[in-house]
Formats: C-alpha cells, structure tokens, sequence
C-alpha cells in the first residue's frame, strides 16, 4: 500500500475532457491525461484492500463485477504511487495483453468494484491503467521482444479482434509461429471499425499491430475465410485453429419499410466513417452521412451511444436515440448494493453531445419503431413509433415489453441505424469448419473450455460467448491460448 492514508487525503480527479461543443469539431480522441504527479497522488488512493474486489470479476446477482483480466489493480497502484514506472508495467502486463484498448474503452468493472467507491468516490483504476501504459510506450519500456526460441508448432487465427489479436500474442510469445487472418483491409476487427476514433484513435490500433508484427506474429488482411480462402487450407497447413470471428450477425429490425433507402446496420455506419478517415476520403463524402437528417438510433447501447457521437459529428439536423427498456433508476436501488455492478442510468459522450447540440436528452425510453414510411422515390421519410410497457407473459412468467395500444405516433426521420446488438457468429465460416453451434448459435464447447467440436479447433470471444466487452475479449483469448498451447505441447506454463 503505496500511502496508506491516500484514500483519505486525496480526492478523485479523473482526465480532463473537452466540452462537447468543441469535441464534436473533429474525430480525434477528447480526453487528455493528469501529469504524472497528479497520477501518482490518483494512485495512493487505492487501499490494497484485504479483499480486492477490483480484480475479482465475481458474478453477483447475474452480473458480473470486477476485473475480467483478474488485473493485479492493487500492485500496479502501489508501483505508480512509487514512481516504479516499469515495474508497474510489468505488474499490469502480466494479466492484460492490451492496457492501452482497454483503458480507453473498458467500462471499468474494476471501478464498479472498488471499496473507495463504497462511501466515496472510486479510485481512477481505468484512468491510471492507461497512464501506466502510455507512459511505457513514450519512455520506450514497450519494445519488440520476440520468442529466443520457437516450436515449431504453426497456429491460425481467424479475426483480428480483440479476443484474435490477444490469443495471438500469447502463442507468439509461448514460441509457437503465429498467422491471423482478417477479412477487412486493416488489423483490428471492432477495435478498428467497430469503436469510432474519438473512443480509440486508430493509430493505437496499428501500433500495437505493428509490435506484434515486429516480435514474429504474420497479419494477412483481406482474407474472409470461408470465402475467399477455403476452410480446408487453413485445417492441411497449420496445427491449431482458433475462430474469433466475433459475433458477426447484426440483430436487424423486422418491420414494415425496412426495405427503404436510409436504413443502415450500426456497425456498416461507423464503419464508412472510420474507413472514410483513414482513407483521407471524409472530405469527399465517401461515407454513409447523417448530415443535416433526422436520424433514429433503434438501440441503447454502447453502439447505438457511438452512432449518437457519430451523427452529431456529422452534422445531423436531429438525432433521437430509441431505448426499448424503462430508465434505469439515477442511483443505487437497495437491491443492487456495492460490490454489485451499479444499475443505474449513465450518460455517455455521444448522449452529453446531442444534448449540448439540440438542447436534450436523444434518448427516448419504452419505445420503438412499429412501421417505417417512404417516399415516391423509396427513400425514408417517417417513422412511425410505439410506446411500450412490461407485461408479464402467462406462459413463461417472463416480463416482457409490450406496445401500448394506441400509443403510436408519428416523427419525421430520414435515417435509421440499427444498433440493436449481434445475434452469434458468421454461419458460412462455422459451415466451412463443421464445427457444432449452441442454441444462440455460437461456436458450442464444453463448459468454460474453448475447443470446438472439430479435432484442432478452438474458438474465443464473440464467437464463443456472444457480444460482450473488450475486456471479456481479451480474458477469452488468452484462456483459449492456454488450452491450444497444452494441445500442442502438451502442457502449459501460460498464466
């Protein structure tokens, strides 16, 4: 415990952030990091608690609080408090491949668990993961360091998303020659066209490539396995497979209109933008533009929060954000006490810069589209919405969101986005693999295990749990490493 009395003499202070009206001028990240004297003072409020709850990724009424990397917060607090600034990179290596991802995107569990925040404020677990991280890539303690011997042993993995790119890291670094197959022209999956700029600024991306790319793991870019490269090469030329393709079926709205021009997948909107930034073709408008459109956001998620972002930047004329569930209560019900993960209504960037804009909340609870409305030439006019209220089903005793008879109304909208979350894996890459698919169709395996029902085939992340967190990403690949090394070898000594 870096200073014992910390949490008692200092008071929470996170990153400074731009106000939304000037953020919302460009695409660039809008957080900028305390000096590191300011950090070390952040980090002698961590209590090196007798139970870290922070690191314990305990399921606690269906919900799960804590660090799903098991982080070791507490020793890596103390090092930063201590100026030990390469020991606690070290310390958070050891359970974290990518600090610099999630200490940007994470939703910190970690701090939802933290004692401080008990009676008081959190400590910035989150904001000091990052500055740990960004601190060891600028006084270079980040550098290539390559497997001194290597197995022989070759391994694919399918997708470069988190879970993809984390798997690789620690099979690379066990020695074992490492190629991950992507279907999009860059590395990353949704940490590269799925999570807008402003959340993750794409240079990180690519520089995190770029190191693995330097320590031995090969990237191949625009191979869509099951596609245009058969399944079957991959299975005759390497040892191991591992599918973290993510949960790549997006949920779509079954309505009348859907048909009509102006109705997009979430994923397919942020994914023009990203791609159109990176290509230095924004300015042309090579992308799918909310500008000056009454936008309709179908979802209240974190993607539907980014497609909110997103449209604001574009210059929307309107933008509503439709959240099918009631608002969560804005504090703590007694039913829901600390260490549980908080219940509790949260505004994210996206909804605090609509707000600047347009003078409100873009989110409309208990409420979703009935029918969409077209014009002459097909293109998306209106839409016509429904408010909706819980009923218990008599059958299953379920409560479910039923319309209000009545209640429909009618609003102008010239773009819909479908941010309704994902429904399981790519069904031409499991046919192509002949692996067994559970009952929400992703990749069946036994029970916190991750091979698949083929002989050599492993899956994680989406793919395997279905849509979740970064974080969650991450744990999964590097579990699914652990079991593919002991495949191999085996036996394992990954951690």
């Amino acid at each position: 415990m870096g200073k014992p009395t910390g949490f008692l003499e200092y008071d929470r202070v996170g990153n400074t952030t731009l106000p939304p009206e000037e953020r919302i001028k460009s695409f660039n990240e809008f957080r900028s990091p305390l000096n590191m004297e300011e950090r070390t003072k952040q980090a002698a409020r961590c209590m090196n608690c007798g139970v870290p709850f922070c690191q314990s990724a305990m399921r606690l009424n269906g919900m799960v609080s804590g660090c799903p990397l098991h982080n070791l917060i507490p020793e890596w607090n103390d090092e930063l408090y201590n100026g030990h600034y390469e020991h606690a990179l070290s310390r958070l290596l050891k359970t974290n491949n990518f600090p610099e991802f999630t200490g940007r995107v994470c939703p910190a569990l970690c701090e939802a668990a933290c004692t401080c925040g008990m009676y008081d404020s959190p400590v910035t677990v989150h904001d000091n993961e990052l500055a740990v991280i960004e601190n060891g890539f600028a006084k270079g303690y980040v550098k290539p360091r390559p497997p001194k011997v290597r197995t022989g042993k070759s391994v694919a993995v399918i997708g470069s998303g988190p879970s993809g790119l984390a798997c690789a890291d620690m099979l690379n670094k066990r020695g074992h020659s490492v190629t991950v197959f992507e279907r999009e022209d860059r590395p990353g999956g949704l940490l590269m066209y799925g999570i807008p700029n402003m959340k993750l600024d794409k240079s990180v991306v690519l520089r995190r490539v770029r190191l693995m790319e330097e320590e031995g793991v090969v990237f191949r870019t625009g191979c869509d396995i099951g596609a245009n490269v058969p399944a079957h090469e991959i299975m005759e030329n390497y040892d191991a497979v591992v599918l973290c393709c993510g949960a790549a079926k997006p949920r779509d709205l079954n309505v009348e209109g859907r048909e009509l021009n102006g109705v997009h997948f979430a994923v397919d909107f942020l994914k023009s933008t990203t791609k159109a930034l990176l290509n230095n073709t924004f300015d042309k408008g090579e992308y799918i533009s909310a500008k000056g459109k009454n936008v309709l956001v179908v979802g209240g998620g974190d993607t539907g929060n980014d497609c909110v972002g997103t449209c604001v930047r574009h210059g929307c004329a309107s933008v509503t954000q439709l959240e099918m569930m009631p608002k969560l209560p804005d504090e703590r019900t007694p039913d829901n006490a600390w260490p549980q993960w908080p219940r509790v209504c949260k505004t994210d960037y996206g909804q605090e810069e609509a707000a600047a804009v347009f003078g409100h909340d873009p989110r409309v609870y208990q409420t979703t589209v009935k029918r969409l409305i077209g014009d002459d030439a097909g293109n998306l006019a209106a839409a016509e919405l429904v408010t909706l209220e819980p009923k218990r089903d008599e059958t299953t005793g379920r409560m479910t969101m039923t319309p209000v008879e009545g209640s429909e109304r009618t609003v102008d909208a010239d773009m819909l986005l479908i941010a309704a979350g994902f429904l399981g894996s790519a069904e031409y890459v499991t046919n192509a693999f002949g692996v067994a698919l559970n009952e929400r169709t992703n990749v069946l395996t036994e029970n916190e295990k991750y091979a698949s029902s083929v002989e050599k085939v492993y899956t994680a992340g989406d793919m395997h749990r279905g849509q979740s967190l970064v974080v969650w990403a991450i744990a999964e690949g590097r579990a699914a490493a652990r079991e593919v090394d002991e495949f191999l070898m085996r036996y394992t000594n990954m951690i």
